[in-house]
């Protein structure tokens, strides 16, 4: 696989490799950030979501299954998003600003991960 496009899906992948090792390291403050947002059990959740992260994160790196872990942490962004960027529902100001910032961004994140998955199902893989 080119380096460059190599680096471009570490970098997609990067918030998720980076949230599931923080979570690893501090399991307990991811049991706090589930309970934050009313995950029940929230050490499950965690421990879901860490695993979740990495396995999918692996497929898109290693391109085994990439078009399944694209898709899953597609779905996932777009599903958090509404979670944890409800910007809506904030009073008029810079704190509001920021969370619709990040809203719109992690679409695009989500909307990059469905083009990872879609040039994946076509064949359009380079280095394999």
């Amino acid at each position: 696989m080119d380096v460059v496009l190599w680096l471009a899906l570490l970098a997609l992948c990067s918030a998720y490799l980076q949230g599931a090792i923080c979570k690893l390291i501090d399991f307990n403050a991811a049991i706090g950030e589930m309970q934050h947002f009313g995950l029940s059990p929230a050490h499950l959740f965690a421990a879901g979501v860490i695993a979740f992260e990495l396995v999918c994160a692996l497929a898109v790196l290693t391109g085994h299954f990439r078009w399944i872990g694209a898709f899953a942490l597609a779905l996932f962004t777009f599903a958090a998003n509404f979670l944890a960027n409800a910007w809506w529902h904030e009073a008029a100001g810079p704190g509001r600003d920021m969370m619709m910032n990040g809203f719109f961004e992690h679409l695009g994140l989500a909307g990059a991960f469905v083009y990872v998955g879609w040039l994946d199902l076509r064949g359009t893989r380079h280095g394999h």
